[in-house]
């Protein structure tokens, strides 16, 4: 499908991807990773052919069409949602892609109201949505997505990562959601160091195998050097004596004509930051109760009306607990949050406890930041005790190491500002974090490092963020947005999933038994030979459910007791091999899948 050949290419004589060759095949689906930097937008781009490659060259099949979604790109005016959507299917039948593009639309998040309003009502994040179905509805041969997820809740993500799945287009997407990369790719190809390495396997088996690798590399690298140093020392010693003018510079050619190794820079993600400790608040941080909010509204007939985002809201969040907002964009969740940092008006009661000290950050935080202020100044104004002496190692953990710590934040972009400022909240004493959709602008290492801050964080905490992966561990309730309503789940953000996955399929049915009952209202007799019938379903479906357990607690003890022999086997080192550690975690990994299964059934 298409081919990348020795590609080369350099900005300012600085080379940002070197000599790189692979194949992309039909229906791969590639996670394209690697640090903030190392060239991956850089490859999209070139792919797309918005770059040129300084060497090499890029070969497609004849008449290949590429769908390509950056992360910033310029948005035309003037159409509603619907109308723009259209745009794509000019010159065909139109009528028969409509249930296709509704489905789609919705599936990203829209309503049905939302159809008829004009572009420019929406968001930024609502606007790269809609540039995200024109892509899909193309059904281009191959969609290349840079950061698709910074704009989705929970359920498009879920959404989009069943439409890949299911595409027959190739894919190559750039992510730092890692659950994302695992349910919607099958390959992976990190950047680094200029170069690539291809993975034929999903990014959570890439991460193993990528140790591996980096350990092999190390390895290497010091055997290299010591090599190097014992080399370097020998023509020093015999520079000047002739009888070994000959081994000298046989020993300074042989350095001369030496490949030199590198190694990845020392992952700083496993630095032990900490937040400030929290000063104690009162028992209850956030009290509300009977809580609504509503916004002024235009009809499609232009008259004004209020809006309900959220009714009748009640919620009790203790000290010490930590909380996830999920749902929908637009269901009132950083609405909620704007009401307990007091920025605007309500109905209802909402308290704030005792001596509660808030940490705020929300997607405009950034523009709050000094900018004639540097990195390193803007973290040092706020540092204070102890932490002052590492601030270098936390700004490299976030990707401001080096001379980047000494750039003014005028300079910086977006995405630099957003964590810059996230940094400066890391160092700030509060008692109640509130964290609106902190992981947008951060990658996989930077978002390691802020998690094992909060989880061992003494404060309450509230989360509102689609990146379940980020939540997972973190939080102990969630709080469901939707129609108006807050609903509080009790459990991680895994459990809540799988209970609303089981929900949504129940409603789902019902919504298509529905009317066909309306219009077929059976007769009284008719009815009770249908009930005995279904009472009779039902029995067979449940017998068969719970022989289903049963085979299931069988496997489940014997994988959990291969697992244990295989644990006995490993105490020994010598058996202590890939292949052994292989095999230990897809036996894990059986294990976790049955008593999934299990448990969905038991419910």
């Amino acid at each position: 499908m298409l081919s990348i050949d020795h590609i080369s290419i350099e900005f300012s004589s600085h080379p940002v991807l070197d000599d790189i060759s692979f194949l992309v095949n039909k229906k791969d689906r590639i996670a394209l990773v690697g640090k903030n930097g190392a060239g991956k937008t850089t490859l999209l781009r070139l792919i797309s052919g918005e770059y040129e490659p300084t060497s090499g060259h890029i070969t497609k099949d004849r008449d290949i069409t590429i769908g390509y979604l950056p992360q910033v790109m310029l948005l035309q005016d003037g159409r509603t949602l619907r109308e723009e959507v259209m745009t794509i299917f000019q010159g065909v039948d139109e009528a028969r892609f409509v249930a296709e593009m509704d489905k789609t639309i919705i599936g990203l998040g829209f309503e049905r109201n939302d159809f008829d309003r004009p572009t420019t009502e929406f968001s930024g994040g609502w606007r790269m949505r809609i540039e995200l179905a024109k892509i899909l509805l193309r059904h281009p041969d191959l969609i290349l997505l840079d950061e698709p997820t910074n704009h989705l809740d929970i359920e498009s993500i879920q959404w989009l990562e069943n439409f890949l799945s299911q595409s027959q287009s190739a894919v190559i997407l750039v992510s730092h959601d890692r659950a994302f990369l695992d349910h919607a790719t099958n390959r992976t190809i990190e950047i680094t160091l200029g170069r690539i390495y291809d993975y034929n396997v999903p990014y959570s088996k890439f991460v193993t195998l990528r140790k591996e690798r980096h350990e092999q590399q190390v390895r290497a690298f010091q055997n290299q050097q010591k090599m190097i140093q014992d080399t370097e020392d020998f023509i020093e010693r015999f520079r000047y004596k002739a009888t070994k003018a000959v081994q000298v510079q046989s020993r300074i050619k042989q350095l001369e004509r030496l490949e030199r190794l590198e190694v990845d820079v020392e992952d700083t993600s496993r630095l032990n930051l900490k937040f400030p400790p929290a000063p104690r608040s009162g028992d209850f941080p956030i009290i509300i109760e009977g809580l609504t909010k509503s916004f002024p509204s235009r009809t499609s007939t232009n008259t004004e009306r209020e809006k309900v985002v959220i009714s009748d809201v009640n919620m009790t969040i203790r000290r010490g607990e930590k909380v996830a907002f999920v749902g929908k964009n637009g269901e009132g969740k950083t609405t909620l949050v704007r009401c307990i940092m007091g920025q605007i008006d309500y109905l209802g009661t909402l308290k704030i406890g005792h001596n509660v000290k808030i940490g705020y950050f929300a997607q405009n935080q950034a523009a709050l930041l000094d900018e004639n202020m540097t990195v390193f100044e803007t973290i040092d104004y706020v540092a204070v005790g102890d932490i002052r002496t590492r601030i270098r190692d936390i700004l490299g953990a976030f990707m401001f190491g080096g001379e980047a710590s000494d750039k003014k934040v005028k300079v910086l972009s977006g995405g630099e500002r957003s964590r810059l400022a996230m940094i400066r909240l890391l160092l700030e004493p509060c008692n109640l974090l509130i964290l609106d959709e902190p992981t947008n602008h951060l990658d996989m290492q930077s978002k390691d490092v802020l998690k094992a801050a909060i989880k061992e964080y003494n404060g309450t905490v509230i989360i509102v963020s689609h990146d379940r992966d980020f939540l997972d561990s973190i939080v102990e309730k969630v709080y469901e947005f939707g129609g108006g309503k807050v609903r509080e789940h009790i459990g991680g953000i895994y459990d809540f999933l799988h209970k609303k996955n089981m929900s949504s399929l129940q409603e789902l049915e019902h919504k298509s038994i529905t009317p066909s009952l309306q219009n077929n209202t059976p007769s009284t007799e008719s009815k009770g030979a249908q009930d005995y019938a279904q009472q009779k379903a039902e029995a067979a479906a449940r017998r068969k459910k719970e022989k289903q357990i049963s085979e299931i607690e069988n496997e489940i003890a014997r994988l959990e007791e291969e697992q244990k022999e295989l644990e006995i086997q490993m105490g020994n080192p010598e058996a202590q091999t890939p292949d052994n550690f292989q095999r230990y975690e897809t036996i894990k990994h059986k294990i976790e899948q049955k008593l999934y299964e299990w448990e969905i059934l038991s419910e």
